[in-house]
């Protein structure tokens, strides 16, 4: 497996628990340090969110928008994509269109990839 993610600290907020436990896989044979899944909004506190280097987020959580916890990310300086089924989301478009969408079902190099590229391991699309 490649390095891409080598030594960062992940929050995975995901909470389907086989996808999370593939995706923790994914990102730690990939090179990351630490994987944190949290599966509800309230297993996330703010003031820890510096602890991470960068996030995948899902745009739900137990049928909760995860869209404001994903503001506070973007206006702490935490780079994140969104990874969710709910690829054709118009809100996500317009109040986040620098943040990547990889969609469900998504191949685990995509995955990685726009994860490394928001992490600045690879350039960003367009770039």
């Amino acid at each position: 497996m490649s390095a891409l993610l080598d030594g960062l600290r992940i929050l995975l907020l995901e909470d389907e628990a086989l996808i999370a436990m593939d995706v923790e896989q994914l990102c730690r044979d990939n090179g990351a340090a630490e994987v944190t899944t949290a599966q509800d909004l309230d297993e996330i506190a703010s003031d820890g969110l510096a602890a991470f280097d960068v996030a995948i987020v899902d745009l739900s959580l137990g049928g909760r928008s995860t869209l404001g916890l994903a503001g506070l990310m973007r206006d702490r300086g935490i780079p994140f994509v969104f990874a969710s089924g709910y690829s054709g989301r118009e809100d996500v478009a317009a109040g986040f269109p620098e943040v990547p969408l990889v969609a469900k079902p998504y191949s685990g190099a995509d995955l990685v990839e726009a994860v490394a590229a928001v992490s600045g391991r690879l350039p960003t699309a367009g770039a």
